[in-house]
């Protein structure tokens, strides 16, 4: 008892219920797709990771909208706006220093110099209430 040989729908000959020469061809494409995402990804990636460099001060351990805001603040500081259009206050024990909220959760530290501030760090909550900046 021989078999015969079966036409697909997609013109290809051959045996079972499938077309394996189609089904690898689409595996193959599934395969090559992923890895152009994964290489936008990396790339997308590295491009965030080169930002950085550009930041008067270290950012990089810190979530990425923490980051935007934090970057929003420091171009408005650096424009001369006034720390207290972003909720910016003084500390009590240190005058010089200032704290601005970043989110619920995220403070930035600036030097006051006069008529300047200088961002210096950008704290959790928890790491800023802990280890009171300046004092």
């Amino acid at each position: 008892m021989s078999r015969r040989k079966k036409i697909f729908s997609c013109g290809h000959k051959g045996y079972g219920q499938v077309c394996h020469r189609c089904a690898n061809e689409a595996e193959r494409d599934r395969i090559l797709q992923h890895d152009r995402v994964r290489e936008e990804k990396r790339q997308q990636k590295q491009e965030w990771d080169s930002t950085f460099a550009q930041d008067p001060i270290n950012l990089k351990n810190l979530p990425t909208h923490v980051v935007v805001k934090a970057r929003v603040i420091i171009a408005g500081l650096q424009s001369n706006k006034n720390y207290r259009e972003y909720g910016g206050k003084r500390l009590r024990h240190n005058r010089w220093i200032i704290s601005i909220p970043v989110t619920r959760n995220y403070r930035m530290i600036c030097h006051d110099c006069g008529n300047l501030l200088l961002p210096y760090a950008v704290l959790s909550h928890e790491d800023y209430n802990v280890d009171k900046p300046g004092g």
